[in-house]
C-alpha cells in the first residue's frame, strides 16, 4: 500500500468505485426502460435513457466513456429487443463520440444546451437507425416511423435531460459539486 500522501492506493480505489457505479448506472438505465416501460410510457412515448446516459458520459468524460456507455447500453438493448445484435450498439458508440468530440468546443454548464444536445443527437440516432433498419427490410415507411416515434422519443428525452443529468452529477461528480458550491 502507498501512503496518503502520494496519493495512489486512494485514487484507485475512487477509480474503481467509479467504474462499479458507472456499470450499474448503465445496467440500471437500460433495466428500467426494458422493464417499466408503462411507468416511463407518457402517450405511448418512452425516453430513451441510455441514449441519455452515453449523451452525460460524453459530455463529463469524454469519448472513451461513452463509447463504453453506448456499448454496454446497446448490447442490452439489442438482447432485449427484437433487433439484429449490433444495431443499437452501432448508433450509441457513434453518436457517443461525435457528441463528445462536439461537446469539447461548446459551454454545456446550462441545462438548455444539455437538453438540446440530447435532442439532436436522439434525432440522430432515430434517423440512423432507422436508415439501418430500412435497409434490412425494405418493406417500412421510414419516414412515418421517424415523424411519429423518433421525433416525439427526442422530445421527451429531452425533457426528462436535466432530472436525469442532476441524478448523476451527484451520483458521480458529488465531491467536485461540493467543492464548486464552497
Amino acid at each position: 500500500m502507498k501512503p496518503r500522501a502520494e496519493g495512489g492506493f486512494q485514487s484507485n480505489i475512487f477509480v474503481m468505485r467509479k467504474n462499479v457505479f458507472w456499470f450499474v448506472a448503465v445496467v440500471l438505465g437500460a433495466l428500467l426502460q426494458s422493464t417499466w416501460p408503462d411507468f416511463l410510457k407518457v402517450e405511448g412515448v418512452l425516453p430513451d435513457l441510455t441514449l441519455i446516459l452515453v449523451i452525460y458520459f460524453a459530455i463529463v468524460d469524454g469519448e472513451e466513456r461513452a463509447m463504453f456507455t453506448g456499448l454496454l447500453g446497446g448490447i442490452y438493448q439489442d438482447v432485449a429487443s427484437n433487433t439484429v445484435l449490433g444495431h443499437h450498439v452501432l448508433c450509441l458508440v457513434i453518436l457517443g463520440y461525435i457528441v463528445a468530440r462536439f461537446s469539447h468546443r461548446l459551454v454545456t454548464e446550462h441545462p438548455a444546451i444539455k437538453a438540446a444536445l440530447v435532442f439532436g443527437a436522439a434525432v440522430a440516432h432515430g434517423v440512423l437507425f432507422t436508415s439501418i433498419l430500412y435497409v434490412q427490410k425494405p418493406d417500412i415507411s421510414p419516414l412515418f416511423l421517424i415523424v411519429m416515434s423518433v421525433v416525439p422519443a427526442a422530445f421527451y428525452s429531452a425533457l426528462v435531460t436535466p432530472v436525469v443529468f442532476l441524478l448523476l452529477g451527484l451520483t458521480f461528480h458529488r465531491k467536485e459539486l461540493i467543492q464548486g458550491a464552497i
